[in-house]
């Protein structure tokens, strides 16, 4: 099947006779790159993706460590495709894409103005090589059959660049320079332009995967300066244009071919321009390793300046402003702690004397006057309560100042609580339950084991509501680690969601409208601090049924574990 690919227009010259016919330089309406035929079309489309009616919705719940693990594998793997598409290799391909869009841009457009130039000179030969012959051949009307296929054959003879088959047509007679009277190259639309226009017409086809220039050129009377009458007489000249099809296909292979080394070539620069960027960046992810490590007189070389240069700048201020706040800030808390630290020593020695004088007053509190005695009472228990306030700022400003020290001994785990509680009076009247499985020993500090057993205990019976529990068992985390876990579990209401996370804070008040509390407001803030002085955790939670529950876990360590 005949292709058609463009058609152009021969117009006459200024003589207006039909020697001076001169190319249109209409360009075709196909590139010549298509000469070998139409591009397929046809694409295929994905698949959906299927899914399976059998599968359940849920896989169930998974146990705590198997959730873990497959967080840590996500994680992981998240983490790699984050370095597999890491900034390095954004900017090596950017700059890749870059190059290829460059090269392949330029090496189309020369491939196009090469491939132009070179169908426009063999276009032009052509067209005017024929004009010539047909202008230079002279015809007697009408036009008979005989000798005129001996005529088309001295034309054809004379054909340039290529060799060409001149076919004639007038009315019915139809003749050519080859076997054929009739050609199957030239088209319906060439014929139709050239009865229509007598300047002339060519059109480039493709027939067989063959490419073609066909050339009609009708012969015309003179009537005029500029006009002419058709003879009805239409010549058409077919040439193959094989060599430059062959010329541009040639002209492809080296625009391609040039291009990939180029890619390849680009790539050097792409990676030195990856280095120049990344190395900044690189020094910025270091430095700011370094300042959450601790190295807040972190700084980055300033190199250029550049915006890389003026982010370093810029990076460099924020850290010595960061360093200030926190320098200052540092001293702020000494001084607080130091403060404290003083006060509660300078009040003991005073303490100590008005504890001695309210119990002597106490003690003679039931020989006053029913007033004297009542003012002496509230005296010796807001006594008590500073002293006790003291001692637990004494505590946690040892804390603060690190100086806390953890003198262990191997003990019976359940035999301790019992002594805390019996030690406090809690253990006869029904309201402190034990769950105490005998043999579990533990290396811990007893003092501060007792505390720790206490305050709890003790914040249950006051905030909480009888009776409470107190539970022991030994437990084996998911790494492996056995852990002594004591649970304290009172019966009241619970601990408010919006309190919880503030529970162990310092002087923290769950009821902003109670100015006064039973203790001093540091008994849980020391709670934590003796549990991880231990090594351990403690966490506040509620029970589903109401009621409070604090959970210490302790790794559970013997002399036989060497710990």
């Amino acid at each position: 099947m005949t292709k058609g690919i463009g058609f152009g227009r021969v117009r006459r010259g200024g003589d207006g006779d039909l020697g001076g016919p001169v190319l249109d330089t209409t360009p075709a309406a196909g590139a010549y790159g298509d000469l070998t035929g139409p591009a397929d079309e046809a694409g295929e489309a994905g698949d959906d993706p299927v899914r399976d009616e059998h599968a359940p919705e849920h896989e169930g719940v998974r146990p705590p460590a198997d959730r873990r693990r497959r967080r840590a594998a996500n994680r992981r793997r998240s983490a790699r495709r984050a370095r597999a598409f890491g900034l390095r290799t954004r900017l090596v391909l950017a700059f890749l894409l870059v190059a290829a869009v460059s090269a392949g841009t330029t090496a189309a457009l020369t491939y196009r103005e090469a491939r132009n130039a070179l169908l426009q000179t063999a276009q032009d030969t052509a067209v005017s090589s024929f004009r010539d012959q047909v202008q230079q051949t002279g015809f007697v009307l009408p036009v008979q059959a005989e000798g005129l296929e001996e005529v088309l054959r001295d034309i054809a003879r004379k054909g340039k660049p290529h060799p060409w088959v001149v076919f004639a047509e007038y009315g019915s007679i139809r003749a050519s320079s080859g076997t054929s009277p009739v050609s199957t190259v030239i088209t319906p639309e060439l014929r139709r332009a050239a009865r229509a226009d007598p300047h002339g017409s060519f059109e480039r086809v493709v027939k067989d995967g063959v490419p073609y220039l066909t050339i009609a050129m009708p012969t015309v009377f003179r009537t005029g300066p500029e006009g002419v009458l058709p003879t009805r007489l239409i010549l058409y000249a077919v040439m193959r244009m094989t060599d430059e099809q062959v010329n541009t296909d040639a002209l492809l292979t080296a625009a391609r071919d040039g291009a990939l080394p180029g890619l390849a070539i680009a790539l050097l620069p792409g990676l030195l321009a990856a280095r120049s960027v990344l190395r900044p960046v690189r020094d910025l992810r270091q430095a700011a390793q370094s300042m959450g490590s601790g190295r807040l007189d972190t700084r980055i070389q300033v190199r250029g300046g550049d915006e890389l240069a003026e982010l370093a700048h810029t990076f460099n201020e924020s850290a010595a402003k960061l360093q200030h706040s926190v320098r200052e800030l540092r001293l702020a808390e000494a001084r607080a702690r130091r403060f404290a630290s003083d006060v509660s020593h300078e009040l003991r020695t005073p303490l100590a004397g008005m504890l001695a004088v309210t119990e002597v007053l106490d003690e003679d509190a039931g020989r006053l006057d029913p007033d004297t005695a009542r003012a002496v009472r509230l005296i010796s228990a807001e006594t008590g309560k500073l002293a006790v306030l003291v001692e637990d700022l004494m505590e946690i400003s040892r804390f603060d100042a690190r100086a806390a020290e953890l003198h262990t001994d191997e003990v019976d785990a359940a035999e301790a609580i019992r002594k805390t509680l019996e030690n406090r009076h809690w253990t006869g009247d029904g309201r402190v339950r034990t769950e105490l499985p005998d043999g579990i020993r533990a290396r811990l500090d007893p003092r501060r084991f007792d505390l720790v057993v206490a305050n709890l205990v003790g914040n249950a019976l006051r905030h909480g509501g009888a009776p409470v529990t107190v539970r022991l068992r030994g437990e084996a985390r998911s790494s492996g680690v056995p852990v002594l876990v004591t649970e304290v579990v009172d019966s009241g209401p619970g601990i408010r969601p919006e309190v919880l996370p503030h529970i162990f804070d310092r002087f923290y008040k769950a009821d902003a409208a109670r100015t006064r509390s039973a203790g001093s407001g540091l008994g849980l803030a020391i709670t934590l601090e003796n549990v991880r002085l231990h090594g351990g955790t403690i966490r506040a939670g509620n029970l589903p049924d109401g009621g409070a529950v604090f959970t210490v876990e302790i790794p559970l360590r013997t002399e036989e574990d060497g710990g």
